[in-house]
C-alpha cells in the first residue's frame, strides 16, 4: 500500500510538497565575522521541517571543504563562500530567484 502525503493527499512518489517549499523559501546569504576575525558564510531562511538541514549542511561542507553547523532555521559555513554558494543552492533545488546576497 502507498504512503500518502499529509499535506497535498496524494501518494509519496508524486508528492511534490517539497519541492514547492523549495520554490518558495527566501534565502538569505551573508558574511558574519566571528571571534578574532575569523569570517563565516550564515544562510539563513531554510525551514527545517521541510528542509533536512543537516543533508544540506554536509553537502556543502563536502563541496567547500570546511565545517561548519546547522542548527534551527540557518546554515553557518566557515569561510567565505558568498561568490559560488548561489550556483550550489540553485544545484541542490532552491530556486535562484529565492536567494539574496547581503
Amino acid at each position: 500500500m502507498a504512503v500518502i502525503c499529509n499535506t497535498c493527499g496524494l501518494p509519496e512518489d508524486l508528492c511534490a510538497c517539497g519541492e514547492l517549499a523549495k520554490d518558495s523559501t527566501k534565502i538569505i546569504i551573508r558574511l558574519e565575522t566571528r571571534r578574532f576575525k575569523k569570517k563565516g558564510t550564515m544562510i539563513e531562511g531554510l525551514d527545517p521541517k521541510l528542509n533536512n538541514l543537516e543533508t544540506v549542511a554536509k553537502e556543502l561542507k563536502s563541496k567547500y571543504a570546511c565545517g561548519g553547523t546547522a542548527k534551527e532555521g540557518y546554515i553557518f559555513l566557515q569561510g567565505d563562500h558568498r561568490d559560488t554558494i548561489k550556483d550550489t543552492l540553485t544545484h541542490l533545488g532552491f530556486a535562484e530567484e529565492s536567494i539574496e546576497l547581503h
